[in-house]
């Protein structure tokens, strides 16, 4: 919006509205740009505003120290959720190209976020299972029941479900020839194969409860 805004400048108040953030927040936020080597200007007084100088550009990242530890809890309290450690790996590359001033101030704030990690599931497992849907292709998978009982099954992988902080794995099952919700935690064993899957789609799932959604999409 600084960079549209062109030389008529945009105000505070109108990024607040745009944003539904505080002005407080807003300028404070404006300072950060700052701080980070945005070349901004300020025009105080009626009509006034901030923009951004002319043929500039914003740097790669700009982060408060809030925004980088919310990513850095959010990746360390979600360790089971599908392709957690490529977030992770995501997040460090944000943090090692963070100002030294701001990274600095993450990291004290970092140091005041706790989180109580469960034992992680097999690593192999967890990326046979992302790869099989990524790729769409079947994966042989080994699971224990809920009763006890363990099956051999080649699945169709669908769609990662969390509820109740469980994960599941949702596809179309090949020996039962019908849909089936798998807990990620009790797949033993996963081994995705050179099988593309035929075609059934997340519709075949049904409609997701009133409180679930899919993960933030790129452009949303």
């Amino acid at each position: 919006m600084l960079r549209r805004s062109g030389a008529r400048g945009i105000s505070a108040e109108r990024l607040a509205r745009e944003f539904a953030v505080s002005v407080r927040t807003v300028k404070r936020d404006l300072d950060s740009l700052e701080n980070s080597g945005a070349p901004l200007w300020s025009r105080p007084g009626p009509g006034g505003g901030y923009g951004m100088a002319s043929g500039a550009s914003l740097p790669p990242v700009t982060l408060s120290p809030a925004q980088a530890v919310a990513l850095m809890a959010a990746v360390s309290a979600a360790a089971e959720a599908p392709y957690a450690d490529l977030a992770a790996a995501g997040v460090q590359k944000i943090l090692d190209v963070l100002d030294p001033r701001t990274r600095a101030r993450a990291g004290e704030l970092a140091r005041r976020v706790w989180v109580n990690a469960p034992p992680l599931s097999s690593r192999a497992t967890k990326s046979a299972l992302e790869e099989a849907m990524a790729e769409q292709r079947v994966v042989r998978i080994r699971h224990t029941s809920r009763a006890g009982s363990t099956t051999t099954r080649d699945v169709e992988p669908l769609l990662f479900a969390s509820t109740n902080g469980q994960w599941y794995l949702v596809g179309w099952c090949r020996m039962r020839e019908a849909i089936r919700w798998f807990t990620v935690s009790r797949i033993e064993q996963a081994t995705v194969t050179k099988t593309a899957c035929s075609g059934h789609t997340i519709s075949e799932v049904g409609e997701p409860p009133a409180n679930a959604r899919p993960v933030h999409g790129l452009g949303e």
